[in-house]
């Protein structure tokens, strides 16, 4: 910790508690002591039922809902690594690398002062291969479905579309005229 001196000490502390302050102060705020957002999703929505709501509704509430779960734990997440930084001041272990033991500039701590890492021994950060438990029950589109398919497939813009349209009927046929005949609709069926 000899890097550091005591002025730059006293700022990132500083720094640390208030980033502290901050996370703990949206946690109470929202009612909420860890990332869970405490009542069911019926409760947040305030509805009784959600058979007379629109589909697209309840996915709304439910894309919501996921996002602040996602958000909070991304913050509680935070608000820990800033407690593990004050326990490594008050140990005296602050500003070194905890993978190579390196001195991890000023700069760096100035950027992220929870952080415990050189730039070089940062853990990579995997992303998540959880796939929504949904999956697991869709059934796949038809074979030959999508834009493949249509990329592929024979174009109907092309000179023969008419052609193959036209059997199902125009405004002109007996079904749709406006001048029509139904004497001679109904002698022709």
């Amino acid at each position: 910790m000899n890097h550091l001196n005591d002025s730059q000490l006293a700022e990132l502390k500083h720094m640390l508690l208030e980033q502290k302050n901050d996370l703990e102060k949206h946690f109470k705020q929202n009612g909420q002591e860890n990332t869970q957002l405490g009542e069911t999703l019926t409760d947040s929505t305030g509805e009784l039922s959600s058979y007379d709501n629109h589909p697209a509704d309840i996915g709304t509430e439910t894309f919501e809902r996921s996002r602040d779960l996602a958000i909070n734990e991304s913050l509680e997440n935070e608000l820990e690594q800033v407690n593990a930084a004050l326990k490594r001041m008050k140990d005296g272990t602050y500003g070194i690398c905890v993978e190579s033991g390196e001195e991890i500039p000023f700069e760096r701590l100035q950027a992220i002062p929870y952080t415990a890492y050189t730039v070089e021994h940062t853990p990579t950060r995997e992303l998540s291969n959880d796939r929504p438990i949904e999956e697991q029950v869709m059934t796949p589109p038809p074979k030959g479905a999508g834009e493949v398919h249509q990329r592929n497939a024979g174009r109907f813009d092309d000179a023969g579309a008419w052609d193959a349209v036209e059997k199902y009927g125009t405004s002109n046929s007996p079904a749709t005229a406006a001048k029509r005949d139904v004497t001679d609709y109904d002698e022709n069926m």
